[in-house]
């Protein structure tokens, strides 16, 4: 009897170590075909019926996930197709409409009506912006890559764009002041951070009363800031909302830079908010820290 249940007892053991080699062998695939991106199946040669079962639920679960991630990317792909033929769609025609506005331009003599024809050409503009941004907006929000990140020096990215801009500047009668400040590097992709600094500066440059102030700090993060004096009354919590306007009532027209610099800084792990503090206007950008 004694034998009968000592050798009970060592299959069972057997067993139990078997299962086990055998679980560690599941996982073992599972973590290479993690690593290895590959779509290999799991083995279903286990000596369990259920630990067999288990590994083809397992392969059903990966093919269908597969499966969706692939239509997902297809659609992915689809959108931004769409977009792009609907960019150009829009873009042709609104060009058409600049050209014939700049013909006619040059053959009227009344004053009042090259006036109006002014106007049009402004709201031509404008709607030449919008489908820029909306285009820009679109395309980052479908990216797929990951950002590339590298070691950048804050304050001396800020100065290139601002010289870069320079000329703009001077049209609007506007400057902007950079305060001094120790090197803050921040850990970021430099093209969409530049494009970041670049909607900033053109929102000074549509909302600005007032010469504008950058401000480039360390705390736990690197954050930079564009600060302008404005007596407008928008809604800091709603500014980075998409063609948010700040009296609907006007007629004009909300824009995506707030939006697009939300977006890309939140895509590098960053945050960006408004507030509004003695009649001043803050833009504030955080981004990771990189010493």
């Amino acid at each position: 009897m004694v034998f009968i249940l000592s050798a009970v007892i060592l299959f069972l053991a057997g067993y139990v170590i078997l299962l086990r080699k055998q679980i560690n062998q599941i996982n073992r695939q599972l973590e290479k075909r993690r690593e290895e991106n590959t779509r290999q199946p799991i083995s279903l040669e286990f000596i369990d019926s259920g630990l067999t079962r288990l590994a083809g639920n397992m392969n059903r679960c990966l093919k269908s996930e597969e499966k969706l991630r692939e239509e997902t990317v297809s659609r992915e792909k689809e959108q931004k197709e769409m977009i792009a033929d609907l960019s150009h769609d829009l873009r042709t025609p609104l060009t058409a409409i600049k050209g014939y506005q700049q013909l006619l331009m040059a053959t009227l003599a009344e004053e009042g009506q090259r006036e109006r024809l002014r106007t049009a050409q402004k709201h031509a503009d404008e709607l030449g912006k919008m489908i820029e941004q909306f285009f820009e907006y679109s395309l980052y929000s479908y990216k797929q890559s990951e950002p590339k990140y590298e070691r950048i020096n804050l304050g001396a990215l800020i100065a290139e764009c601002v010289a870069e801009m320079v000329p703009l500047l001077e049209e609007h009668e506007l400057s902007i002041r950079m305060e001094e400040t120790d090197p803050v590097y921040a850990k970021a992709d430099r093209e969409m951070l530049i494009r970041i600094i670049q909607n900033l500066i053109r929102n000074c440059l549509a909302y600005a009363d007032s010469n504008a102030v950058v401000r480039v700090e360390k705390t736990k993060r690197a954050v930079f800031s564009f600060g302008n004096q404005t007596t407008a009354t928008a809604d800091p919590d709603r500014l980075f909302d998409r063609f948010y306007r700040e009296d609907r009532s006007t007629s004009r027209p909300g824009g995506m830079g707030l939006a697009i610099v939300k977006l890309l800084a939140e895509q590098m792990g960053g945050t960006a908010r408004a507030g509004k503090k003695e009649g001043w206007l803050w833009i504030y950008v955080e981004l990771p820290s990189d010493g």
